[in-house]
């Protein structure tokens, strides 16, 4: 049947997680296909409130099975702690999650250098997560990494230590920083059990097989397309290709077997961490956009960077996936909003331009905004699009226009069932 694509367009933090869990039954296997615990994909149901920062978003569905690509890098800390809090909620996913055996892990070691480089970069901080996901991506290209598969191998410990004195070597260069690295690396040892005894697969094998037996697959992509390494506002990016065509290395597929590419967007723009946001507000609309949307890092905790939503940029990104259908996210963050903007152009030197430039971090860019007209009411959940405020839909409708593309599906509230159906 083939694989269709569920991405953020944005920086992240678009609401990607609820999206998949209700998109979920309609595949047979739901695969993460890149990143690593920095993401954080929060699903609320059943009054009950989910963060999973590496299982994919399906592990919900009883009937699905799930599975960790070889382009995620994995810390079996953060996996084992995810598992312990599905068995106390009693989800059964013993025989329905499968593991890459290529995807690359992540050491205590890892995450003692991230700290160590990001302290040291000073004022220069590009925002990481400290999760170790740099370093690994690091060491997966440099042909040092340890990978999944190696934890059976016989000479694990040998391989092990020999990424760990390169670690502490590298140390030397920083600065010193607080990390117990004994008992960090104690726990990460006694974790490896429990990743011993699940699922482990060949990815590529795993997925083709599944392809050639009709099954319907779901690519669930973490970050955003604007922390894609290669097209993201570099340096300020994570170090993986967070765009669609990450899911080919990422799961060992051919892009033929690519169908729909669903593009998420919240209906304003956010961004964690340092790096630029053409859009931002650092008013006091800014900090009520962030208040309505308790915009706070699901990863870290951290108070989101809050701004209108960015059209030139999500034109972008689209074209970067080959996105086929928008889905828009927190619509009723904007219920309190007497006027609503959205950029359409940027002004950069004097000229105007719907395109962004190569230095978008080194450029002076001024924003060129369209106002709507705001609703100032509350939005119902699972109503008919056609129940939406006229003023609302003049907003979304105005977004289909510009960007091209239809919207098929709009979140209205953080529950599972607060979405409104379109098309």
């Amino acid at each position: 049947m083939g694989i269709d694509v569920l991405l953020g367009l944005q920086w992240g933090d678009e609401g990607k997680g609820k999206i998949v869990d209700y998109l979920a039954p309609k595949y047979n296997i739901v695969a993460r296909f890149q990143g690593g615990p920095n993401a954080g994909h929060t699903l609320k149901f059943d009054g009950k409130k989910f963060v999973l920062h590496t299982i994919p978003s399906g592990i919900f569905r009883e009937e699905l099975t799930n599975l960790i690509g070889n382009g995620v890098v994995l810390d079996p800390i953060t996996l084992e702690k995810e598992i312990q809090k599905l068995e106390e909620v009693g989800v059964n996913f013993k025989d329905r999650l499968f593991i890459a055996r290529k995807a690359h892990l992540i050491l205590p070691t890892h995450r003692y250098l991230d700290a160590a480089s990001e302290n040291a970069k000073g004022k220069a901080k590009i925002g990481s997560t400290l999760r170790g996901i740099g370093p690994t991506y690091m060491d997966k290209t440099g042909r040092n990494g340890l990978r999944v598969g190696d934890v059976v191998s016989p000479n694990f410990l040998e391989k092990y230590e020999t990424l760990k004195q390169k670690h502490l070597t590298l140390l030397g260069q920083y600065p010193a920083v607080e990390f117990d690295l004994e008992g960090e690396e104690q726990k990460w040892m006694d974790s490896l059990q429990l990743l011993r005894s699940l699922n482990l697969v060949d990815c590529e094998y795993f997925m083709n097989k599944a392809l050639s037996e009709g099954k319907r697959i779901l690519a669930e992509g973490a970050q955003g397309s604007m922390l894609d390494i290669d097209f993201g506002t570099y340096p300020f990016v994570t170090s993986s290709n967070t765009i669609t065509a990450g899911v080919c290395t990422g799961l060992g597929v051919a892009p033929q077997t690519i169908k729909e590419v669903i593009g998420i967007t919240k209906a304003y723009c956010t961004r964690v961490g340092s790096g630029p946001f053409p859009t931002e507000l650092h008013d006091e609309t800014g900090e009520l956009l962030r208040k309505e949307g308790a915009e706070f890092g699901a990863t870290t905790g951290r108070p989101r960077r809050c701004g209108w939503i960015d059209l030139p940029q999500l034109k972008y990104t689209i074209i970067l996936n080959g996105v086929t259908q928008l889905n828009v996210t927190k619509l009723d963050v904007l219920n309190i909003f007497d006027t609503i903007y959205a950029a359409t152009h940027y002004k950069i030197d004097g000229q105007v331009t719907d395109e962004l430039p190569f230095d978008l971090c080194d450029v002076e860019v001024e924003p060129v905004y369209e106002a709507f007209g705001g609703w100032n009411q509350a939005l119902e959940a699972g109503s008919d699009y056609d129940d939406l405020p006229q003023a609302a839909r003049t907003y979304l409708e105005a977004l289909e226009r510009y960007l091209g593309l239809p919207i098929t599906i709009i979140s209205v509230g953080p529950e599972r069932a607060s979405l409104i159906l379109k098309d």
